[in-house]
């Protein structure tokens, strides 16, 4: 079954009792035992939950997994998955990296004992000199945040095997619909379900999948022990913005297509970020591990002067953190996604003070231009003729 009818399918005939097309909220915290010794397979809802055992299920056959775990937030399911190492473990990790990652990392892992080196993850070469006898991981983001760097996810995954690492790839931008990690050799998916997943603005959620039974095990203790799980709310929520996944997905990437390819044309645009376009580095891997480019577009402008004048301009396009949502959203990363990483780091990935990052929405691309269109040349003039906010 295609992916599309399976995303639209999610829920239905889950509640055979009322047959019940969506299906139905669980918000009870316990469930009574039919007698001492039995369960119903539902004891307290930390442990596990109807609503979202749905959406767990749903999320590993999509990204064609053996267990799909919900967490209360990305960054809890990230660090739910970082768990699994131990001190004294190394990992390898995408240096171009959402600033939330970097900062658990570094400053509650690497306190703990657990240390990483951060290369640029599409060259495998940097990946093999960064390894060491403690490696136990290689955590990649591709298409990465900001500036879309391309990780070959087969490639990869086969060195991190023959090595004896976990492989983990955050696949937030591309989702199931463009992009499947395990397919590719993938131990572990990560998603920051608040974005394309849920698609709104409206859920905050993360969301794991493990490759084999094994692994599920392992963060399902973590899962359950911490406790840091999705509501039932939420998870309902989730399951329905997932059944128009694939209508979003292709609009935001239709968008986004159109408007980096006019951002490129531009004179006061230097350098566009997105992975359809025919010069961006690593395209031809993106388009032979992935059936789409996304809907994240990120470009520099000339100056840096013109960023806050854009940002002051801009009428239909929200300057707001996240992405993701039907709405379009513009963020400046260097203070904003990615402020706790440091400067002189940012800057040598290209997280500089004249990135800006465009989460693509499905507006009509025809608006989405015009705005764009004002806000730029608002901000060239503005810069030109010595103006100040």
């Amino acid at each position: 079954m295609k992916i599309e009818t399976r995303l639209a399918q999610i829920g239905n005939g889950s509640d055979p009792a009322t047959g019940a097309i969506s299906a139905p909220i669980y918000h009870s915290t316990t469930f009574a035992h039919p007698a001492l010794g039995e369960s119903t397979g539902y004891d307290y809802t930390r442990t596990l939950n109807p609503t979202r055992r749905l959406l767990e299920d749903a999320i590993a056959d999509l990204e064609g997994g053996a267990r799909g775990f919900a967490f209360a937030s990305g960054m809890a399911a990230v660090h739910a998955v970082l768990t699994l190492f131990q001190p004294g473990d190394h990992i390898i990790v995408s240096n171009d990296l959402y600033g939330g990652t970097y900062r658990v990392l570094e400053q509650i892992l690497r306190p703990l004992g657990i240390t990483a080196t951060y290369v640029h993850t599409g060259h495998l070469e940097e990946i093999e000199a960064a390894a060491t006898d403690a490696t136990k991981g290689l955590f990649i983001e591709t298409p990465t945040n900001p500036t879309m760097q391309i990780s070959d996810i087969e490639a990869c995954s086969k060195l991190a095997q023959s090595r004896g690492w976990l492989t983990m790839v955050d696949n937030t931008f591309m989702t199931p619909f463009f992009q499947r990690p395990i397919d590719l050799g993938a131990d572990i998916v990560i998603h920051s379900a608040t974005k394309y997943l849920g698609g709104h603005n409206d859920v905050l959620a993360g969301l794991v999948v493990t490759a084999t039974p094994e692994l599920g095990e392992r963060i399902y203790f973590v899962q359950n022990s911490i406790g840091a799980v999705l509501g039932p709310q939420d998870a309902w929520l989730l399951v329905r913005g997932l059944k128009t996944l694939a209508l979003r997905m292709e609009r935001h990437m239709q968008n986004a297509y159109a408007i980096a390819g006019w951002l490129d044309a531009r004179d006061d645009v230097p350098k566009v970020y997105y992975p359809g376009l025919d010069n961006h580095p690593g395209r031809d891997v993106c388009a032979r591990q992935a059936s789409g480019f996304g809907g994240m577009v990120s470009f520099d402008v000339i100056d840096a002067r013109m960023v806050p004048f854009i940002l002051e301009h801009l009428k239909l396009i929200t300057f707001a953190e996240s992405l993701g949502g039907v709405e379009s959203l513009m963020t400046y990363p260097a203070r904003q996604t990615h402020f706790d990483i440091p400067e002189d780091i940012r800057n040598a990935i290209g997280v500089t003070d004249r990135l800006l990052r465009l989460s693509v929405g499905i507006e009509h691309i025809g608006d989405l231009i015009d705005d764009l269109a004002e806000a730029l040349d608002y901000a060239r003039d503005r810069v030109l003729s010595g103006a100040r906010l």
